[in-house]
Formats: C-alpha cells, structure tokens, sequence
C-alpha cells in the first residue's frame, strides 16, 4: 500500500510541477514538451486508479495526437521571441485581473464541492466491483445509457467545429491555384500527350 501512495504521490508532483512549466517557461517548444509530460503522469494516475482505458485514451489522442500537432505548429511558426516579450508588461495588468477571476471562480467552485449522496452506493455496487466486466465495458455502459444524449451533443459540437474549420481554410484566393478533383479524373490521353514523328538528326 505504501507503494501506491508513494507512486500517487510522486506522479501527482511531477504532473503539477510540469503543468507549471507550461505556463511559466520561455520556449513555446519547451511548454509543449511539459505539457506531454504532464499527460503522461495523468494517465499513471488514472492506471493507479484502475482506469485503464483512461490512461490509454489520454495517451493516445492526447500525448500522440493533440500535443504533437501543437509541437509541429509551434515548430513551423516564426516566432520572434524578443517581441513576443515586449508586450508582457503591457497586458500584465488584464491578465492579472483575469487569474484573479478564475481564482475566485475556482474557490467559490472548490468551497461548494460536496460528495453526491449516491457516490457512495455506486462506488459498493457489486456490479462494478465484481470484476465481471472490464474497465472499457463498464464505461461503455455509463456513457451509452446515462450520458448518451450528452455523448452524441458532444459529437455534433466537434462536427460543427470540423465542418467550420473546412469552410473557413477552404475558401478561393488570388494567386493560389485549387485541385479540381473532376478535372483529373477525366483527363484524357489526347489532352495531356502529344506524339510526334522527329527526323533523324532534328530532334532538340
């Protein structure tokens, strides 16, 4: 027991510590390195807490998908640092008002917190405690039956936001030449080669 406690604890320091470094660091490239750090310990804690297919999940979209886009951006953007800096002191005092809003926020938030008087009934089920079924068939179960309707809201919400994205990058500009997909595929030989019969000794 004291190994897990041990664990927990260690994995829950380096996960604040690296969350930290996100903000606070320099190099756009060093916070988003942080940033898959703290990933990584948040999917240990949530194996140390038998969500397995937590962790995977976080692993997988988040550390393979999500934070290695941000690090190819980040990496293909010119960012002039010295200027970045110069604007620091001129936003501090907004940004300051801001954290100290999501501070309030968060204590009002964390003041209010209350365990659910069913939490305790659902953490004894035998159901879930039987090991009868698995992390991921237990999940499936809650989120496809309780949380269904929110489920597919969220999905709709990403396909709006998918289909947004498209239609605002894919938009005619001058100068930039667009793939007409119809045009290649019915191009014909007569249109793309021309034979021609070259004497001998005239040809380039």
């Amino acid at each position: 027991m004291i190994i897990y406690a041990i664990a927990f604890y260690l994995f829950a320091a380096v996960a604040v510590a690296s969350g930290t470094m996100v903000v606070a660091a320099r190099n756009p490239v060093h916070s988003v390195l942080f940033l898959i750090l703290a990933f990584f310990n948040a999917a240990a804690l949530f194996v140390l807490m038998g969500a397995e297919f937590l962790a995977m999940v976080l692993v997988i979209v988040y550390v393979g998908a999500v934070a290695v886009l941000f690090l190819f951006v980040v990496m293909m953007l010119d960012i002039n640092f010295a200027e970045l800096r110069q604007g620091f002191m001129r936003y501090l005092p907004v940004g300051a008002l801001i954290g100290l809003v999501l501070l309030a926020e968060l204590i009002l938030i964390g003041g209010t917190w209350v365990f659910s008087p069913d939490a305790e009934v659902a953490i004894s089920d035998k159901f879930y405690m039987s090991g009868e079924i698995t992390n991921a068939h237990a999940l499936g179960l809650v989120l496809y039956t309780k949380y269904a309707y929110l489920f597919q809201t969220a999905g709709l919400v990403l396909l709006v936001a998918m289909i947004g994205a498209i239609v605002l990058t894919f938009r005619s500009r001058p100068g930039v030449r667009r793939q007409k997909i119809g045009a290649q595929v019915g191009r014909r030989v007569e249109d793309s080669v021309e034979l021609r019969k070259v004497k001998s000794r005239e040809g380039v």
